[in-house]
């Protein structure tokens, strides 16, 4: 008989959805960004495949297209960079209003 191996450690997942995306390494806003980035790829593949007979026409809505899907490229690789620097900010306290 052969010997089976390890294949993984056991993980606790007693605190539910926290563990889970402890152990894929995403939070829950990291998942929705890279949610938003894939329903803006499926819009723009819509776009490329929707493309008009008319050249002019068909080369002015695929460069629409493929900004699109490289701005979803974008969101998707350094979409939780971009928006931590939104929520992470420092709120102004009262003293350094009244300075200004």
């Amino acid at each position: 008989m052969s010997e089976f191996g390890l294949l993984a450690a056991p993980i606790d997942m007693s605190k539910g959805f926290v563990d889970f995306f402890d152990t894929i390494g995403l939070t829950g806003e990291g998942l929705v960004t890279k949610g938003i980035a894939a329903v803006i790829a499926v819009i723009a593949v819509r776009m490329l495949l929707q493309l008009p007979q008319d050249a002019k026409a068909a080369l002015r809505k695929g460069g629409m297209a493929i900004g699109t899907l490289f701005v979803a490229v974008i969101l998707a690789l350094y979409g939780d960079t971009l928006f931590s620097t939104v929520t992470d900010a420092e709120k102004p306290t009262a003293s350094s209003s009244q300075n200004n």
